[in-house]
């Protein structure tokens, strides 16, 4: 009998997950942050996807659901009071069934910076992990959790110009609390160790402080494929092949959404000049960076400020 591979499909964004799940549900295409009840969403309440890539990260909070999740080829339980977190680009399929009350929280590297800090990633390392995969807490500590996550989507769901803003604040102490709850005692989150996802995270890791360095102007130089390799001692060819296994995504994705991301948090959240912001990020005339910028965003940088 033939082994039947099914295709990889791939989601940029959680609304074609929703979609792909046959779910209707009203999300703006430009929205950075979204948490919703899938218990609340569809009838039947059982969830079948197919094998995909997710671009987006996401927190999942199970309080009454059962089922599989699939992640890069492992599968684990799904069951009350499990908590689990994926970072883009893994591979992954699940099945739930039963869902009466689960939380699904997806948010973009963007939304991060342009609403918490540009250092987020230093304050909270685990969100650059390969994986947190799904763990049963204790029925006291989900239900602090619980409280946190229903005030996040209580501010989603507002008509606050501050929304945004509020959200981030909240979404940090859940970020502190997955830290001092789940990383601290002996409910330790699994991390895949091969040498292929030890690749990844430092290449995260390096890309990441990289980028700050440049957006705080410590650094005048941008990396290429081959200065990247070059600091993990790998072959530009052999990285590269690595990134796009285990992410979907080339270096060269890497770095251009790390410059979107980048230019897009100092364009809101600084009044450094367009120009200081151009140079920064490597580019040596204004008019490249606002044609580049514009072919990411179809905004041009100045605009991206205006309505920011």
């Amino acid at each position: 009998m033939k082994t039947v591979i099914e295709p990889l499909l791939i989601f940029d964004r959680i609304q074609e997950l929703y979609k792909h799940l046959g779910i209707a549900v009203d999300i703006d295409i430009a929205q950075k942050f979204t948490i919703y009840n899938m218990g609340n969403l569809y009838n039947p309440k059982t969830y079948e996807s197919a094998v995909y890539r997710g671009n987006f990260f996401s927190f999942v909070f199970v309080k009454d659901a059962r089922g599989k999740f699939i992640s890069d080829n492992e599968q684990y339980d799904i069951a009350p009071q499990t908590i689990f977190f994926n970072t883009p680009g893994h591979i992954k399929k699940f099945r739930i069934k039963d869902t009466r009350d689960l939380y699904l929280l997806t948010f973009t590297e963007c939304f991060l910076k342009e609403n918490v800090h540009s250092q987020i990633f230093e304050e909270f390392p685990f969100l650059l992990a390969e994986s947190i995969l799904p763990q049963v807490v204790p029925a006291e500590k989900f239900s602090e959790f619980e409280e946190l996550y229903m005030q996040i989507e209580k501010a989603f769901f507002s008509a606050s110009p501050y929304r945004n803003k509020l959200i981030a604040h909240l979404f940090v102490a859940l970020l502190i609390k997955i830290k001092d709850n789940l990383l601290t005692d002996n409910i330790i989150p699994s991390y895949e160790s091969c040498r292929a996802s030890e690749i990844v995270n430092k290449f995260k890791i390096i890309i990441e402080q990289h980028y700050r360095d440049l957006g705080n102007g410590s650094n005048e130089k941008a990396h290429r494929v081959t200065e990247y390799a070059e600091i993990l001692n790998l072959h530009p060819n052999y990285l590269n092949n690595v990134i796009k296994s285990k992410t979907g995504k080339s270096v060269g994705n890497w770095i251009a959404e790390k410059t979107i991301a980048e230019a897009k948090a100092l364009l809101k959240n600084s009044n450094i000049p367009v120009k200081e912001i151009s140079y920064r990020l490597g580019f040596s005339e204004i008019q490249h960076f606002s044609t580049y910028f514009k072919k990411h965003t179809q905004y041009t940088p100045v605009l991206y400020r205006q309505i920011g």
